[in-house]
């Protein structure tokens, strides 16, 4: 399912992350062709998307990143 705004997802992801770290994965696919990226959040049963166009998207999916790290490393 695609979200429609940032928050959102950062939301959803930092969720799926805290219930269960080591089944959640986020993917990142990128296409230069088109210039879209879509993340993609997922724990096998739930998933939750976000595509966007704007380059600063990328500094946001940084913070985000650094943010599930951390989530996960501190539940383990």
């Amino acid at each position: 399912m695609y979200l429609d705004s940032w928050e959102d997802f950062s939301r959803a992801a930092e969720t799926l992350f805290q219930e269960n770290p080591w089944r959640a994965r986020l993917v990142i696919k990128y296409r230069h062709c088109e210039g879209k990226l879509v993340v993609k959040a997922t724990d096998d049963r739930t998933w939750w998307q976000y595509r966007t166009d704007q380059l600063q998207d990328i500094k946001k999916l940084e913070k985000l990143n650094n943010t599930l790290m951390r989530i996960a490393v501190t539940k383990v």
